[in-house]
Formats: structure tokens, C-alpha cells, sequence
């Protein structure tokens, strides 16, 4: 059985808010809130997955200190697009 979009989407936004680091608490929660209702389910999946990634990581993928796996490049490219809009 596979999850409702409704609540992926809601599971996802309690995930990026309860991180290890705060600062990937404030971006992934910023993004998630304005991001996530516009995402396909294959979006939806990646971002999933790629929340389930190490905070450490995630962080030095965000600040441009670690080049990010391939299957995160364009996710990450959005994050960064939408932290300049902030």
C-alpha cells in the first residue's frame, strides 16, 4: 500500500523540521513549506530520500564545501535557488 500524497508531503515537512543541525532545520523547513505541494511524486521521492542523508553532508552540499551525489545536484540547486528568494 503507498502512502497518500497528503501525507508524504506532511511526513516530509516534520522531517525537514526536526533536524540534527538548526541550520538545516531553517532551510529544509523553508523550502518544504513553499516547496513540497508543487513537487511530482518523483520529486517527492528524491526529497525523501534525500532527507534521510547525514545533516553534516546535506549541510556541505548547501554551502558548496562537498560536491552533492548526482541523484541530489538539481534538488540541491533548488534549495539554493530558493534560499536567494529568502
Amino acid at each position: 500500500m503507498s502512502e497518500r500524497r497528503d501525507h508524504k508531503i506532511k511526513r516530509l515537512k516534520m522531517r525537514s523540521m526536526r533536524r540534527g543541525i538548526k541550520e538545516m532545520d531553517i532551510i529544509l523547513s523553508h523550502f518544504a513549506s513553499n516547496r513540497l505541494e508543487d513537487m511530482t511524486l518523483y520529486q517527492l521521492s528524491n526529497y525523501d530520500l534525500f532527507t534521510l542523508e547525514n545533516d553534516h553532508d546535506l549541510y556541505a552540499w548547501i554551502i558548496g564545501t562537498a560536491k552533492p551525489p548526482q541523484k541530489f545536484s538539481s534538488l540541491v540547486n533548488e534549495i539554493l535557488a530558493h534560499l536567494k528568494i529568502l
